[in-house]
């Protein structure tokens, strides 16, 4: 009898991490290095390297189409961002976004879109609930 999977050594679907790193300090860059590898951990996906953008400019840039590049090598699974934000500006986000899911990647993202909790992308956390500070009193009216 094989031994369970959980107990072999198997690679999750490759991934590769971009970054946006604008006037960013050393220890955010850490974080957010961070967060994709521990994302990247808990869905069983193999991160296998991170692109990091650090200018503001255009669209093209060398770290995005690098990324684009990898995107087109065989067993690629997807992009894992922390947020939307890390595409760029509006402007530039949603051509980078296009060009991605064109390729035939997923886009993942570490923190979802405000708006969207439907798919694995938009995914997140449960809220605590606000309490105020005394609760509400039934009154007769």
């Amino acid at each position: 009898m094989e031994p369970l999977t959980e107990h072999r050594g198997v690679s999750g679907p490759v991934v590769y991490g971009f970054l946006r790193l604008v006037r960013v300090s050393r220890a955010r860059q850490d974080a957010l290095h961070d967060a994709l590898a521990e994302y990247c951990r808990r869905h069983e996906l193999a991160l296998h390297g991170v692109f990091t953008e650090r200018a503001a400019g255009t669209e093209r840039s060398a770290a995005f189409t690098g990324l684009l590049d990898v995107l087109e090598l065989h067993g690629t699974y997807g992009v894992v961002l922390p947020a939307l934000s890390h595409l760029g500006p509006k402007a530039i986000a949603a051509p980078r976004q296009a060009r991605i899911t064109t390729s035939g990647a997923r886009l993942l993202l570490v923190r979802g879109p405000r708006s969207d909790t439907s798919g694995p992308a938009g995914a997140r956390p449960e809220r605590a609930r606000r309490r105020s500070p005394a609760p509400a009193l039934d009154h007769d009216t």
